[in-house]
């Protein structure tokens, strides 16, 4: 398969990348390279793929130096022209959109920057796939489309119409406007729904990240919900297995769905719905503690109020995803977190 792959230099992009030119799929990356957070980890996620910075130039297609089935271009999805001129030359079977204005704080002094990215940008990828014969669309939501729901397990089937955040809000837009592709096209699309993903080359603007680098350097780290929080804290190459089983098996037309059903996450159009999540929610104090158990530190804590925006605890109901796919993240948050130190100590270079 010839697979598009946009946010290539974030997280899951990069992860995702480096699986799918592993096992022989042809891949190109796509990203903006922005300066949302420290680029040195975007770059260096690249040149973990072969990607050498000095060789990047906006609009310009480079191959990898590591890998024959990698090729890399920097460009903004806003760019329709050139996306549309990029989907005309390499003919696509299939497109993971993974790009995004992430962060649900940062929504809240910077909106405009989510209507560009993850409305505009996610509506040029659709209106691409459209008309580019894509045989099947993956596509990153967020378990913060829950908003202020309260039963948990959070199931995709329940209603999702109370956001907290602009962020949460563009993401409920995606599978809305996903949707109405796979109706009016014929386009098969399947959203996931990721629960606080963690791991080495995470975001700098994570809480692992910055209580790491704040209890190596010695200052405060700040809890806030005075630490009764707790998240569904979901390992990195977890996340990235789903994907992978998801991309695989594209959602098929249901003409026996009932338009009464109660199931929000499927219809008669080839769309779906999947929570990807440890299943497990962890306390954030529980959290702290594994991490301070692998630096070998106590870390000073400075107990703050909830955050707008912010939801005091998710939870991911994964039945259909072990129903469709035998699959369910299953990494440890010690494993997990042991994992990220290490490579947050050779990436910073931080001796013992």
């Amino acid at each position: 398969m010839k697979i598009l792959i946009t946010g290539t230099a974030g997280f899951i992009g990069s992860h995702l990348a480096n699986k799918l030119i592993a096992r022989g799929d042809e891949i190109v990356g796509l990203d903006s390279i922005n300066d949302y957070y420290d680029i040195r980890v975007k770059y260096g996620r690249l040149e973990r793929s072969g990607i050498l910075q000095d060789k990047i130039h906006y609009n310009k297609m480079i191959q990898s130096s590591k890998f024959s089935n990698y090729k890399f271009i920097q460009l903004n999805l806003e760019d329709k022209a050139n996306l549309e001129a990029l989907f005309t030359a390499e003919k696509f079977d299939k497109v993971i959109n993974l790009a995004a204005q992430a962060g649900v704080r940062y929504s809240l002094t910077n909106p405009d920057a989510y209507i560009d990215a993850n409305i505009v940008g996610f509506l040029n990828i659709l209106e691409c796939c459209r008309h580019h014969n894509i045989k099947h669309l993956t596509y990153a939501s967020s378990s913060s489309v829950y908003g202020l729901n309260e039963a948990q397990p959070f199931s995709t089937k329940d209603n999702v119409d109370h956001p907290m955040s602009l962020y949460a809000a563009s993401k409920k837009s995606n599978e809305l406007m996903a949707h109405t592709y796979s109706h009016l096209f014929k386009i098969p699309t399947t959203g996931l729904r990721f629960f606080t993903v963690y791991g080495p080359w995470g975001r700098p603007d994570m809480a692992l990240f910055l209580f790491t680098k704040a209890i190596f350097e010695d200052k405060p780290i700040d809890v806030f919900n005075n630490g009764n929080m707790q998240r569904d804290f979901t390992y990195i190459d977890d996340i990235v297995e789903g994907i992978t089983r998801v991309n695989d098996n594209p959602p098929k037309e249901n003409p026996n769905w009932d338009p009464n059903s109660d199931d929000a996450s499927v219809s008669s159009a080839p769309y779906k719905i999947y929570n990807i999540g440890n299943n497990n929610p962890v306390k954030l104090m529980d959290f702290i503690t594994a991490l301070e158990n692998k630096i070998g530190k106590t870390a000073e804590k400075k107990f703050l109020p909830l955050q707008a925006g912010d939801v005091p605890s998710t939870y991911a109901d994964v039945s259909d995803l072990i129903r469709d796919l035998d699959y369910k993240p299953e990494t440890s948050i010690q494993e997990g977190i042991d994992q990220f130190v290490d490579w947050y100590k050779e990436f910073f270079e931080i001796k013992d």
